[in-house]
């Protein structure tokens, strides 16, 4: 074997490391991202409340006089008229009573007829002396005790007559009616047993009532609603309404009654709008969405709501600077406006923003940037 001297294989590895070494280079990629500028804007706040719908009218019908139902004369959940008969009481009882207090104003009657010629008859015999003054004064006494039984009796009468007219139940207003809650031949009129019958809501129009916190309260009462002493003038600010299923209501609304305190327990008062509902649509005892605006922001800074990113409960942006420099700013925010944050610091107008590329960006990397008009819908 042949053995190769240690002196040649030190002499050979200097060449052998001179020709592996590869010269390497980093080539840094610098991103194409978009940005918005940081704008200043006018902005309504808004904020929903949710609310429960009533009639303009929700009338109870009720039984003014206690017995068994003989007839109903509507349909259930369709439309009444006013002075429309709705239901009909047993009467024969009230007729009764009526023609008891007939013979009684009859009686009174006759009574005060023998009154009166009683006293015809003894007052010339008066003025002769020719009976006592007790007599004549007994048949005044009788006569003027004849006139108000004569009134007692008549008012007894009018009396029976009401509680007869109280047996046919009539619709106070024109409205839709509900289902009823007694049925005919049920006895009515005392508990337990149903005194209110039915209800008849006026729906051409709805009452939308919901409440407002203390803070919002103030403000709606300094900016939007004139308050004064004797009056509450309301300013035409539309109110929107949402129902269950998410639509929008097609018909606006506005403010129509404040109330007098603030609920101490909730914080909270109470407030009632009122909306057009010519189509009938909506019925009482729905809950729907109100949205109302609260506040107005003078020249809020605005930014895409995809601008901002959380970092440990604070909110984060990504500014490019005049060197096309990331800087990671910490804002804070006012409050949200449709798809867009108002900013109360950190941000100032015209300032630059990452719109897209947030999570592979870091403070102080160099990037392109396109700035673009912001469009939700893209």
């Amino acid at each position: 074997m042949k053995i190769i001297p240690l002196k040649n294989i030190l002499f050979f590895f200097p060449f052998v490391f001179f020709g592996c070494e590869k010269k390497t280079e980093t080539v840094a990629i610098v991103q194409n991202l978009k940005a918005v500028e940081v704008a200043q804007e006018t902005i309504p706040i808004y904020k929903d409340f949710v609310g429960q719908v009533y009639g303009k009218a929700d009338i109870p019908i009720r039984a003014r006089v206690d017995g068994f139902i003989e007839k109903i004369h509507f349909n259930e959940g369709l439309r009444v008229n006013k002075g429309q008969l709705l239901y009909s009481i047993d009467d024969y009882p009230y007729k009764l009573e009526v023609t008891r207090e007939q013979s009684r104003l009859s009686e009174a009657r006759i009574m005060l007829v023998n009154a009166k010629n009683d006293l015809d008859r003894i007052q010339p015999l008066a003025e002769l002396n020719a009976v006592s003054k007790r007599d004549l004064d007994a048949a005044i006494a009788r006569k003027e005790a004849a006139e108000e039984s004569l009134k007692a009796a008549e008012a007894s009468l009018s009396l029976s007559k009401v509680n007869l007219g109280y047996a046919n139940i009539y619709s106070p207003i024109t409205g839709i009616i509900g289902k009823t809650k007694a049925k005919v031949g049920e006895y009515v009129g005392r508990s337990p047993n149903p005194v209110i019958l039915n209800t008849v809501s006026q729906i051409d129009s709805v009452i939308v009532e919901f409440f407002l916190s203390e803070r919002d309260y103030l403000t709606l009462a300094r900016e939007v609603i004139d308050l004064s002493p004797t009056d509450v003038k309301k300013a035409d600010l539309p109110l929107e309404l949402f129902l269950a299923d998410g639509e929008l209501f097609p018909f606006t609304g506005k403010f129509r009654f404040i109330d007098r305190e603030v609920d101490p327990t909730t914080g909270s008062i109470l407030i009632q709008s009122i909306f057009p509902n010519p189509e009938g649509l909506i019925r009482p005892g729905q809950f729907a969405k109100v949205r109302s605006m609260v506040n107005v922001v003078e020249n809020g800074l605005v930014i895409p709501q995809r601008c901002a990113f959380e970092v440990q409960g604070f909110f984060n942006v990504f500014v490019v600077d005049s060197e096309n420099k990331v800087i990671q700013k910490q804002v804070e925010i006012f409050d949200s406006f449709e798809d867009k944050f108002i900013i109360k610091s950190g941000l100032e107008k015209g300032e630059k923003v990452l719109i897209d590329g947030l999570m592979t960006v870091k403070g102080g990397q160099e990037v392109n940037i396109e700035v673009i008009q912001f469009n939700a819908a893209k």
